[in-house]
């Protein structure tokens, strides 16, 4: 009697449960491996207000302090940009056209530099807490900006969670500036000048990010802006500002690398083993690190009404990015 063709070896019945539990546990793996990714280059990211005001501390001021940053962080990028060009011949891929590369450099110079500028500029006047929490709210801009020039499509919980965060900014605004109402005005200004500048750099990257992809994009951009963030410097100071106290330069290697470097190729490494939204919910890991670090290190300790508009701007941003994580999962298979 031959046996039915359907029959399947006992062995083999149990070896198909025993794979599946090892890719399932294999694909754990890796998704909490991503997760841990982006909570440290979030975290990463929260640690740079803190380091800039102890830079600041030492005598320094932002120009001075970009361009120290940049003379870290750029031989670092320089060389995974050669990495990434050598990948791209091995794969045949074309490099980026004069075209393409002026538009990365220019995009870059937004977001690496003006952004980045304003934003150290800010931290002369404000807290490293406050600058967080303008920072933060760049992604309702990116929504706003998006609707306005790129055609995009935009939803009435995104303006409500706008009112609810700048609600918030509003208070801890209120309490600040009774100290010092033209200082704080000026600080709160540029910062919310980095929001905007960076959200509109989020806008005019993602293409370009999308034809030459992320690691070449950003090499390209950082070290053009890292070049004119030099420049800037050397135009405005002369380059004896440069020879800063030896006790500055750990702040300063730490801001370049700790700061810059590492939590793009955290975040990098995260997004190829979760879902972008998933990335940017762990990004609000940022200010509340921020603000614990500020306590911890700088002795800057909130008022109850600071914590209040705190909660405010997170929640307003946790709940918009949340509701559109949920809104991307119903869309995806």
């Amino acid at each position: 009697m031959n046996a039915s063709p359907a029959t399947t070896p006992p062995e083999s019945q149990a070896a198909k449960p025993a794979e599946a539990s090892t890719e399932s546990d294999a694909a754990r793996r890796r998704r909490l491996i991503g997760y841990a990714f982006a909570a440290i280059g979030a975290l990463l990211f929260a640690s740079k207000g803190i380091v800039i005001k102890l830079v600041y501390a030492q005598g320094l001021d932002a120009a001075t302090t970009l361009a120290l940053r940049m003379f870290v962080a750029i031989p670092i990028y320089l060389v995974i940009g050669l990495v990434a060009v050598r990948d791209r011949r091995r794969n045949g891929r074309p490099l980026p056209g004069l075209p393409m590369l002026g538009k990365i450099i220019l995009v870059g110079l937004l977001g690496y530099w003006i952004s980045s500028y304003l934003d150290f500029l800010g931290l002369e006047t404000i807290s490293a807490q406050f600058e967080r929490m303008i920072l933060f709210t760049y992604p309702l801009w990116v929504v706003l900006f998006g609707a306005a020039f790129f055609g995009q499509p935009i939803r009435a919980k995104a303006l409500v969670a706008f009112a609810v965060a700048y609600a918030g900014l509003g208070l801890i605004f209120h309490e600040f500036s009774a100290a010092s109402t033209t200082s704080i005005v000026f600080g709160v200004s540029v910062v919310l000048c980095a929001a905007v500048t960076f959200a509109l750099y989020q806008l005019f990257a993602k293409g370009l990010i999308e034809q030459v992809g992320s690691g070449l994009f950003t090499c390209i951009a950082m070290v053009a802006a890292g070049i004119v963030a030099i420049g800037q410097f050397l135009v405005t100071h002369p380059i004896s500002a440069l020879a800063v106290p030896p006790a500055i330069y750990p702040h300063i290697i730490f801001l370049g690398i700790g700061s810059t470097v590492l939590p793009t190729l955290f975040l990098n490494a995260a997004l190829q083993r979760i879902p972008a939204q998933s990335n940017a919910t762990i990004g609000m890991l940022s200010p509340v690190g921020t603000i614990l670090l500020a306590m911890l290190i700088l002795d800057e300790w909130l008022t109850p009404v600071e914590w209040l508009g705190t909660a405010l701007v997170i929640g307003g941003i946790a709940w918009f990015t949340f509701s559109s994580d949920r809104r991307q999962a119903a869309r995806e298979p």
